[in-house]
């Protein structure tokens, strides 16, 4: 099972893995917290940012061969750090939400599922949004209810990414909410990375599953980060795009490996 906060957080981190467990006959269950309401977008007259959000992420999910989609219906929280004023939020805001009561739903699904394995984001929410971050405390937490036995933290190795940002930036203006400075602290360093998954046979999948997420390449005044990526050629796409990594905490540091079920059972 994969838990993600928004619809098109799967495309970015953990699509590749998705599509290589379908393909390997795993039952592969996507589950976001909210439906991502609060993006920003280009929307037409009379469209409903939330819905048009989890029908791209139907999409997304049938491209990556899953067998099921759950929305837990909370509110999203907003990109602000904080969520934004809580007087802004919705009433349900998932940063708001009961982490136990979260956790218990998201429970329920592992154990219908008599799931594996459950994929999570890092203690900082990859970047730090505030719902990533619930993400990491409810998933942990309902991983202890199921007695799911797997835990995987989505992540990236921030430590090329910086380099290559860097890099990037010499030649490239990037978009005012990209700001390469907060990857300096962002994801995991590789020294505590576990997993690195190769994903290259199936990149095609996972840009597939990104330019699902239309609403999401749009909105703003310049390039969105989707989009910025779906522009990489894609010879290139499956070189950067080819590696997926993961933490698991309760393996020895140091760890190096390249299958999300290998280390189990410990």
């Amino acid at each position: 099972m994969f838990f993600h906060a928004h619809p098109d957080d799967e495309a970015l981190l953990t699509a590749g893995t998705m599509a290589k467990l379908a393909a390997e006959g795993h039952r592969v269950v996507l589950v976001v917290a909210t439906a991502g309401e609060r993006g920003l977008a280009e929307m037409e007259p009379g469209e409903a940012l939330g819905e048009t959000r989890l029908k791209e992420l139907y999409t997304s999910a049938a491209l990556l061969g899953c067998a099921r989609v759950e929305c837990l219906g909370y509110g999203d929280s907003g990109l602000s750090p904080k969520g934004g004023v809580a007087d802004e939020r919705p009433d349900n805001a998932f940063i708001d939400a009961d982490t136990e009561a979260a956790a218990k739903a998201l429970a329920e699904i592992l154990l219908e599922e008599k799931a594996d394995l459950l994929t999570i984001y890092d203690p900082a929410g990859g970047y730090g949004h505030p719902d990533h971050v619930q993400v990491h405390r409810v998933g942990r937490r309902a991983a202890k209810i199921a007695g799911t036995e797997i835990v995987l933290e989505a992540t990236v190795n921030r430590d090329p990414l910086v380099r290559l940002l860097r890099l990037a930036g010499r030649f490239y203006r990037f978009p005012p909410e990209f700001d390469v400075r907060t990857f300096e602290s962002a994801y995991s360093p590789g020294e505590t990375i576990t997993h690195r998954v190769n994903v290259r046979r199936y990149t095609k999948q996972k840009r597939a599953s990104m330019a699902a997420h239309a609403s999401q390449a749009s909105g703003g005044d310049s390039d969105r980060t989707l989009a910025v990526m779906l522009k990489v050629p894609r010879p290139l796409y499956r070189l950067v795009f080819g590696t997926e990594w993961y933490v698991r905490r309760d393996l020895p540091p140091g760890a190096r490996l390249s299958h999300p079920f290998d280390g189990w059972p410990k």
